[in-house]
């Protein structure tokens, strides 16, 4: 007879998720993955198969946890004009809130991207539906908040936003201002054209 689980699979997955987005999916040791779970290393792989395996639902659980909900008003329907405002002025105070995930790590997914890990086909298929979620809702709000421009005017400004805030992403760790900045260059591009 198998053993019966005695933990939470979605709290053990976002304390692995939390030690993933810190340290990178190589720098995560399994000693650090036990603490972080309160699991030994042989329930570990009893419930997940591999640290890969893990390192997959954590990557699902940042997806539907943590992106998803602050894109939520960029892909409701109808998309408010003042959601793209809300969504970078919203991402840049948790970029610049000391001791949290987002300002001391950026974001997991663009940090995987240039990860040796990133090299792996899933993975490098995960981060590019990422990019493109992520500029899909983007382009939602810029619609939303300047209809009077052209497809094209629509398009080049999501794609320079999206740039932005994957930069600001890549920056935080090392430059919380300049990643700030990046953010307010975003805004003040569509300042610009209303």
């Amino acid at each position: 007879m198998g053993r019966t689980q005695s933990f939470d699979t979605d709290e053990v997955v976002r304390a692995a998720r939390s030690v993933f987005w810190a340290h990178g999916f190589e720098a995560a040791a399994l000693p650090d993955l036990e603490r972080a779970t309160g699991l030994s290393r042989s329930s570990i792989y009893h419930a997940f198969g591999s640290k890969r395996s893990l390192f997959g639902a954590a990557v699902d659980s940042y997806l539907a946890e943590v992106v998803r909900p602050r894109l939520a008003p960029l892909t409701g329907n109808p998309v408010q004009p003042d959601a793209l405002e809300r969504y970078l002025s919203g991402l840049r105070a948790a970029l610049l809130r000391a001791d949290t995930l987002p300002a001391t790590s950026g974001c997991l997914l663009v940090n995987t991207a240039g990860a040796p890990i990133g090299r792996d086909d899933e993975v490098a298929r995960i981060v590019a539906d990422y990019r493109a979620e992520l500029r899909a809702a983007i382009g939602r709000g810029v619609r939303a908040r300047l209809p009077q421009l052209t497809g094209a005017e629509q398009d080049t400004l999501a794609d320079a936003c999206t740039g932005l805030v994957v930069a600001a992403f890549a920056l935080v760790r090392v430059d919380p201002a300049q990643a700030a900045g990046s953010l307010d260059t975003a805004r003040a591009l569509i300042a610009a054209r209303e």
